[in-house]
């Protein structure tokens, strides 16, 4: 099971029993923040690129979608997502729990800026149904990052303050 590997990863770092598991779906940013109760931008969902035939993941806010430009500018390719049925062979997670804890060989992490206004973010932790909060430092180092990425597209204002 995902949230096994995740966990097993997460306790290189003492935080596998950190990992929030839920009764209800916390599949979809919505879902998820409405399980842990938190705004949805908070959500650090993980999203699944094919870029140079090699798995890629960019972690941003849960408000923010990829921007195709800024994408090709920084991975010199157009934004590809992998297909849902070969993310667990790719990435070592299925859709819903993907996270960057305990991912495949091979597959790089980076972290978008969408993320910075926040000091803790909930990624998933490998399944459909579990979470775990972390400051920026801990996700960056949990999750092997690769480095910090402008690849998302800007928030529109007009929606209040951020957390």
């Amino acid at each position: 099971m995902s949230v096994e590997r995740a966990k097993k990863h997460l306790a290189r770092f003492g935080a596998d029993v950190d990992v929030l598991e839920f009764d209800v779906s916390s599949a979809t940013v919505a879902l998820a923040a409405e399980a842990i109760g938190c705004e949805g931008a908070r959500i650090a969902k993980s999203m699944s690129f094919l870029v140079d035939g090699a798995p890629v993941l960019v972690v941003a806010a849960g408000d923010v979608k990829i921007d195709n430009q800024k994408f090709k500018a920084q991975f010199h390719t157009k934004a590809k997502m992998i297909p849902p049925e070969d993310l667990e062979t790719l990435v070592g997670h299925a859709m819903g729990g993907v996270c960057p804890f305990g991912v495949a060989d091979g597959v790089k992490v980076y972290m978008d800026e969408s993320l910075r206004r926040f000091e803790t973010v909930y990624p998933a932790a490998g399944s459909g149904n579990s979470a775990i909060e972390l400051t920026l430092p801990q996700l960056e180092e949990y999750g092997n990052s690769a480095g910090w990425v402008d690849v998302c597209k800007s928030i529109e204002s007009g929606a209040g303050g951020t957390a």
